[in-house]
């Protein structure tokens, strides 16, 4: 059993990482029927949230279904993020998720996200402030360093764990590396090997197959996997991994009219939660992993995502359905 605070999870927990865009209460809500064991909110700016931005506030939007579920911030100002955690348990969520690990241009140059690994007693003092200033538990989010030079996440992690963080997701790249390369999960393994380490430490970045999170729990021997990019229009992703890693099997992929009912609840609830326009344009990113495989799909997918309202897009999903007695799946 691996425990988070007070939270029980199941042994090697599946995390939805939180994305930009990505990680809203639809998107969420599919992940976790398909059996993620956490999930995460799209990171919030502390600043938005204290200034009363509207797109900040929406994003404190969480549901019974989904827990349980952190709320992530960013920020450097220790009275912002102070604040922040003031207003985000008000949503009652069940954990509390800082981000040190952001590594786009616009959070870095205000020293938030990743920018703070340039600054690690700040990052210390701020986890330490914030664990005492809440009841709920607080866990961090992080890059394995600024760049290969300044790679010094072992101590980091024994210093954030003694600052009162109850789990680390660290990401195998350093903020240099951006997206690029592979992930090194070797580093996040020599801190949980580390003897004076007890909280749990989950593993993230390229974790895109299920033999990537077999091997990230049996060779790397982490708590866990936090999953990004490899579900986006994947929500199945969860599912398949926790049968493989029980059975050592490959489940079945999902049959063109699961794929299409799954993506027209995911459309509803976008359309319903963020309205029409922002419903449509957010849902468009995961159309291609939602019918990846259709033979001679391209006009179809080409069609969901050039459409401009919701009823464009259930037409195309529609004509799916009707012929999808004639399509052959592709693996």
């Amino acid at each position: 059993m691996v425990k988070i605070g007070d939270i029980e999870l199941a042994d090697f927990p599946l995390l939805l990482a939180p994305m930009e865009d990505v990680s809203d209460p639809p998107f969420r809500a599919l992940c976790k029927e398909q059996g993620a064991d956490v999930v995460y909110t799209e990171f919030i700016s502390s600043e938005g949230l204290i200034r009363d931005a509207a797109k900040s506030v929406q994003k404190l939007d969480i549901y019974e279904k989904e827990r349980p579920v952190g709320i992530q911030i960013f920020g450097a100002n220790m009275e912002s993020m102070l604040r922040s955690v003031e207003i985000v348990e008000a949503s009652k969520p069940d954990i509390i998720d800082i981000n040190f690990g952001c590594p786009v241009k616009k959070v870095v140059s205000k020293g938030a996200g990743a920018g703070i690994l340039k600054d690690i007693p700040l990052m210390v003092k701020l986890t330490e402030a914030m664990a005492k200033h809440t009841h709920l538990p607080i866990t961090v989010k992080t890059r394995l360093g600024w760049d290969d030079a300044s790679i010094k996440i072992v101590e980091v992690a024994e210093r954030l764990q003694d600052a009162g963080a109850k789990a680390l997701s660290i990401h195998g790249r350093t903020r240099a590396q951006m997206y690029k390369g592979s992930a090194d999960w070797h580093p996040i393994a020599a801190v949980k090997n580390n003897a004076r380490m007890y909280i749990p430490i989950f593993g993230n970045g390229d974790v895109d197959s299920p033999e990537k999170a077999k091997m990230m729990r049996d060779e790397f021997g982490l708590d866990g996997a936090m999953i990004g990019r490899a579900s986006i229009g994947n929500p199945w992703f969860f599912k398949h991994v926790k049968h493989f890693l029980n059975t050592g099997a490959h489940s079945a992929p999902p049959t063109i009219l699961e794929r299409v009912t799954a993506a027209r609840r995911h459309l509803e609830m976008a359309v319903d939660w963020k309205g029409e326009i922002q419903g449509v344009l957010e849902t468009r990113r995961h159309y291609t992993n939602y019918f990846k495989g259709i033979p001679n799909f391209k006009p179809l997918r080409t069609q969901m995502v050039t459409a401009n309202s919701s009823a464009e897009v259930f037409e195309v999903f529609k004509h799916i359905e009707e012929n999808a007695a004639v399509q052959e799946w592709m693996a």
